[in-house]
């Protein structure tokens, strides 16, 4: 593991909220065994369409990947790509990433804080990625975690968003629904601990109206298991 990369995340989450620690918390200590989520049977048909699209939506392209956290989605998003940032708040996770069959000299990856970005710098991006980070953004903050990730865009800048969409037989039930909307899952990993967690399933008309008139040609894209939505920048 990065000693730097391991300090860096460890300074960032001194400075969140409860609630932001406890999920930053609950996915590094998933890190080892997240990905069996993939391996679930009824889940591999839109696996695999969602991987094969990928690589297409960014040929050329420099990509922002936010909350990459093991890096599944990595080496289909950066196969034609011009460079690729992966980025997330856990080093433990990217240290998985980082193992994953990539595309050389083209990813790079980076510990960063999805909601500000301030790691960045002054970097600018003509695309950008986020695979199952939506659902994890609380109601209220939507709209201001779009607008800074926007702010790293060019214009044109192709983004794609994919996540989970709810189904009985798949997911975990949800635990409970607050005053804002919010939906929430309890988590429990394999030693016994139990977290909770924000997980939302937004419509396609709740996506595209959060999106706002700075989306160009948003496309949702219905899957059993998840959805995929793309869009340019104005």
């Amino acid at each position: 593991m990065s000693e730097v990369g391991h300090d860096q995340s460890m300074q960032i989450k001194a400075d969140m909220g409860l609630e932001d620690q406890q999920t930053a918390r609950y996915y590094a200590e998933r890190a080892a065994y997240y990905e069996r989520v993939y391996h679930k049977p009824e889940r591999q048909r839109d696996l695999r369409r969602m991987e094969a699209a990928l690589p297409e939506c960014f040929a050329g392209r420099h990509v922002l990947e936010l909350a990459c956290g093991t890096g599944w989605w990595t080496p289909f998003g950066a196969r034609d790509c011009a460079s690729w940032l992966a980025t997330d708040l856990n080093e433990e996770t990217m240290q998985i990433a980082r193992q994953k069959a990539l595309p050389a000299g083209k990813v790079q990856f980076q510990v960063v804080d999805a909601y500000t970005l301030t790691e960045l710098g002054s970097a600018r991006f003509n695309a950008a990625f986020a695979g199952c980070w939506w659902s994890h953004v609380p109601l209220s903050r939507l709209p201001a975690w779009l607008d800074t990730l926007h702010s790293r865009l060019e214009p044109g800048a192709r983004v794609v968003m994919l996540d989970n969409s709810f189904v009985q037989t798949s997911n975990l039930p949800i635990s409970r629904r607050d005053a804002e909307g919010n939906t929430y899952q309890i988590r429990t990993l394999d030693d016994g601990s139990s977290y909770e967690v924000v997980k939302n399933f937004p419509t396609a008309e709740q996506a595209v109206s959060a999106l706002g008139p700075r989306a160009i040609d948003a496309r949702w894209t219905p899957h059993e298991h998840y959805w995929v939505l793309e869009y340019e920048l104005k």
